[in-house]
């Protein structure tokens, strides 16, 4: 199986360039932890002079160029020089094991590493074999000849030519890098600021990590497709970060849940933010307080869902829709295309839960010398199988339901883990929870929530007795562990299946 080909655009649109000549003094990059503003035509020729090092330091057309770096400025103009090189860059997770790294690296096989002193020793860990360039040392050299350069033509490249590798999480097996190439960004940008409306006046966050798709599509290319700001932030600190968003006038503002339940809890919360529009959410249920507070302190609140295969934004909703339909995500954004199919490949009716397919210019082109398990995740006819539970109302707006694989069925009726763990959020004196369906002699299979409290006097029978005025019977957990913090992947996801390790081993321990 492969991705359907997609109708061909007659040449590449390079954003920034263009944005350079039309309108230069225009701000593409402000860096927070500086102050420093970049124009697009300062990116533009930043971008340039990379290109020029990348030259030099031997990369060829269909080369990787990796970056082990925090967000920082020059992952945006070696991503254009990347571009206009020919060659593919791979954000590099500093979060991972040397062991996990080590196996990115064998996959991704890249020509060079650009990279932070601080992770220079991981590295050497993880045994990576290419050139290894310091961004605050080496490249100062580099870059300062390069300028006396002028950059060389780029080759000839097509919209299904790889621009970047991302490396998605899991808790078993090889990593998988995404392939992202040109039409992906082009559409995925075109969608993003058609169902967001975003546009050229627009001011917002880069504060996920440029290993994340969220942390180069939620926001950053699409705005500078738009001719909009982007606005690099360090590692989160709620109040520093609610800072940020007024001093810079910050119009949206992305974040996982966790993140926005530090922001309403800061103690600058209720500075006013009077350029902000949206705070969207995603990559977890949001806890209905966070949801309130959000929208009390006079902010529209939105719920996203995306994947790194198919971009981050997947869908739009209205002020209206997603006030009256709490928890929904709200209809198909431009240009893509969704489908719910059963477990048997048949179409569910309205209403039923199925897994979520998709398909539209803004899929990835597969997963870098893996075309087996490109296969997996593709139907015959070209849609992309997400793995997601989701059913669809009668007007046509969508609510996620949790992975398909961490469903259970319980007395034979159907848990979805996701709906469980936003009750249990809901309840008072909880920080995380997460559910997974244990064994169980009666019923099959029940839930065993973990939990960290957000108040260690709160008990298990206080938790179940709120859950259960939050759930029908069958979903409410028969087992409960309370730990001091969840396990969490490379990523910083939680690690699901050390989880289930963990509720197993209290389950037998009280049998």
């Amino acid at each position: 199986m492969r991705v359907m080909p997609f109708p061909q655009l007659p040449e590449l649109f390079d954003p920034v360039a263009w944005w350079a000549r039309v309108d230069g003094t225009r701000t593409a990059v402000v860096d927070s932890a500086t102050a420093a503003s970049i124009s697009y035509a300062q990116l533009d020729a930043d971008a340039d002079t990379w290109h020029v090092v990348l030259e030099r330091l031997g990369v060829q057309p269909g080369d990787r160029v990796g970056i082990l770096a925090q967000n920082r400025y020059e992952f945006l103009p070696v991503f254009f020089a990347c571009i206009r090189r020919g060659a593919i860059l791979v954000p590099l997770n500093w979060r991972l094991s040397p062991a996990e790294l080590t196996r990115v690296l064998a996959n991704a096989m890249p020509t060079v590493v650009l990279g932070e002193a601080a992770y220079e020793s991981l590295a050497g860990e993880a045994r990576c074999a290419a050139p290894w360039v310091d961004l605050d040392r080496e490249a100062a050299v580099l870059l300062m000849a390069a300028r006396q350069s002028t950059a060389p033509p780029s080759p000839v490249r097509t919209h299904e030519d790889t621009t970047m590798l991302l490396y998605t999480s899991g808790s078993t097996g090889a990593p998988k890098g995404v392939m992202l190439p040109h039409r992906q960004l082009l559409w995925n940008a075109l969608g993003t600021s058609t169902g967001w409306a975003l546009g050229s006046e627009d001011v917002a966050p880069a504060a996920t990590p440029f290993f994340h798709t969220g942390g180069w599509h939620v926001f950053t290319t699409p705005l500078l497709f738009r001719g909009g700001t982007v606005v690099l932030m360090g590692a989160f600190d709620a109040e520093e970060h609610l800072e940020v968003m007024a001093r810079h006038r910050l119009t949206m503002s992305f974040g996982v849940p966790t993140q926005l339940d530090m922001l309403r809890q800061a103690a600058n919360w209720g500075r006013p933010l009077p350029a902000l529009r949206t705070f969207i959410s995603g990559g977890a249920p949001c806890p209905q307080r966070t949801k309130d507070a959000v929208r009390a302190a006079g902010y529209r609140f939105r719920e996203g869902y995306g994947l790194t295969e198919c971009g981050p934004n997947c869908f739009a909703t209205s002020d209206a829709t997603a006030m009256a339909k709490d928890g929904t995500v709200g209809w198909p954004m431009p240009f893509l295309s969704m489908r719910l199919h059963t477990d048997a490949g048949e179409p569910t009716g309205a209403g039923e839960v199925g897994e979520l397919q998709l398909r539209g210019p803004q899929m990835f082109s597969g997963y870098f010398n893996a075309p087996d398990r490109t296969a997996e995740v593709l139907t015959s006819d070209g849609w992309l199988r997400t793995g997601d539970l989701a059913s669809v109302d009668a007007d046509g707006v969508y609510r996620i339901c949790g992975r398909r694989k961490e469903m259970f069925i319980s007395g034979g009726e159907n848990v979805f883990p996701g709906e469980v763990e936003t009750a249990l959020l809901d309840c008072p004196g909880v920080l995380e929870a997460t559910v997974v369906g244990v064994p169980d002699a009666k019923w099959g299979e029940v839930g065993c929530a973990v939990v960290v409290r957000r108040d260690p006097a709160l008990g298990e029978s206080v938790l179940l007795r709120e859950a259960r005025r939050r759930l029908a019977g069958y979903k409410v957990p028969r087992h409960l562990v309370f730990t001091e913090a969840l396990p969490r992947l490379g990523s910083g996801k939680i690690d699901r299946q050390l989880v289930l390790t963990m509720a197993l081993a209290a389950v037998r321990e009280r049998s």
